[in-house]
C-alpha cells in the first residue's frame, strides 16, 4: 500500500528529518581516530532526545542501538561496539527519528583522517549517485528510473558493485512503507511516482563485487570480498518540477571540512 502524503504531514517528516541531520552533523564534530561506534551512538541518542525526538531504530525488529554504525567493510545495519576507529577508517552513521508521528531517515559516510585515493573516489561516487537518484524523484518518473540513475553511475561507470539484497523505502509514520526503491534495475519500470509520494533513496555501494553476507550479529551486512562500501541516504518527496529533499548533508559537510582543515592544522603544528 502506497501513502501519499498531504501538505501538512511532509512538513512534520521534514522536522523528524532535519533532526536526523543535525543528529549526523554532531556526529561529523565528535568522529576522530580513537573515538569507538558505541560512543557515537550514545552521543547520538541522546541528541535525538534532547531534542525531543524518539531514536526510530532503537528496539525496531530487535536492533539494540540508536544508529546503524558501519565501518570499511560492513555496508549497513551495523551494531556499535567498544572498538576505536582508525586514520583510513569509513564509517556509515544511518539514523532515524520518530517525532510528531512520522519518521525522517538519513546517512552519510564519514571519513576517518586521510584516506586512500580509490576509497575517496568510493565516497564521491557514492555520494554523487544518491544525487543522480534524487533527480529523477518527480512526478510521473518510475522507481526505475532512480534505479538506473544510481546503477548506471555507479556499476556501469565505475565497475563498483550495487547491493541487490538491500534497497530504498517509502517512509511516513511507518519507518518502511511501499514502495521499494532499489539502486538497481530499468528506467521505465516500476510504480509511476506522484506528488506527496515520499520516499528514502539510499544507495549502498561496494569498491568491489556486489556480494554481500550477514555477520554473526544477524544484522550486519558485509561485503563478501572484504572491500570497503559507502552509503548515503536522503529522504525526499516528489514534486511535479523538482525533488523536495528533506534531509539535509549542509550542516554534516561544513562540520566535516572544519574538522577536516582543524587536524590538518594540527598536523603542521606537529
Amino acid at each position: 500500500m502506497v501513502y501519499y502524503k498531504t501538505t501538512a504531514e511532509i512538513e512534520l517528516i521534514r522536522k523528524s528529518c532535519l533532526l536526523v541531520s543535525a543528529t549526523l552533523a554532531e556526529v561529523a564534530n565528535f568522529l576522530k581516530p580513537g573515538v569507538t561506534t558505541l560512543q557515537v551512538d550514545i552521543l547520538a541518542e541522546k541528541f535525538i532526545r534532547d531534542h525531543r525526538g524518539v531514536p526510530s531504530f532503537k528496539n525496531y525488529k530487535g536492533f539494540p542501538f540508536t544508529c546503524c554504525i558501519s565501518v570499511n567493510d560492513a555496508v549497513v545495519h551495523g551494531f556499535p561496539n567498544n572498538n576505536a576507529l582508525k586514520e583510513g577508517d569509513i564509517v556509515s552513521v544511518d539514523a532515524g527519528v520518530f517525532m510528531n508521528g512520522f519518521h525522517g531517515d538519513s546517512a552519510y559516510t564519514f571519513a576517518i583522517g586521510e584516506l586512500k585515493p580509490d576509497v575517496k573516489q568510493l565516497l564521491r561516487v557514492t555520494k554523487e549517485s544518491l544525487y543522480k537518484g534524487v533527480e529523477k524523484a518527480v512526478v510521473n518518473n518510475r522507481v526505475g528510473d532512480i534505479a538506473y540513475a544510481v546503477q548506471e553511475h555507479t556499476e556501469r561507470k565505475y565497475g563498483y558493485g550495487v547491493v541487490r539484497e538491500l534497497v530504498g523505502h517509502g517512509l511516513g509514520r511507518q519507518l518502511h512503507e511501499d514502495p521499494q526503491v532499489p539502486n538497481f534495475g530499468k528506467r521505465g519500470t516500476g510504480l509511476k511516482m506522484k506528488e506527496g509520494l515520499v520516499i528514502a533513496i539510499e544507495p549502498m555501494i561496494n569498491m568491489g563485487r556486489k556480494d554481500v553476507y550477514y555477520d554473526d550479529d544477524g544484522w550486519t551486512v558485509r561485503t563478501k570480498d572484504g572491500k570497503p562500501a559507502a552509503h548515503y541516504e536522503h529522504t525526499v518527496c516528489i514534486q511535479k518540477d523538482r525533488p523536495l529533499i528533506l534531509s539535509s548533508f549542509t550542516d554534516i559537510e561544513a562540520n566535516e571540512k572544519a574538522n577536516s582543515n582543524l587536524d590538518a592544522s594540527y598536523s603542521s603544528m606537529s
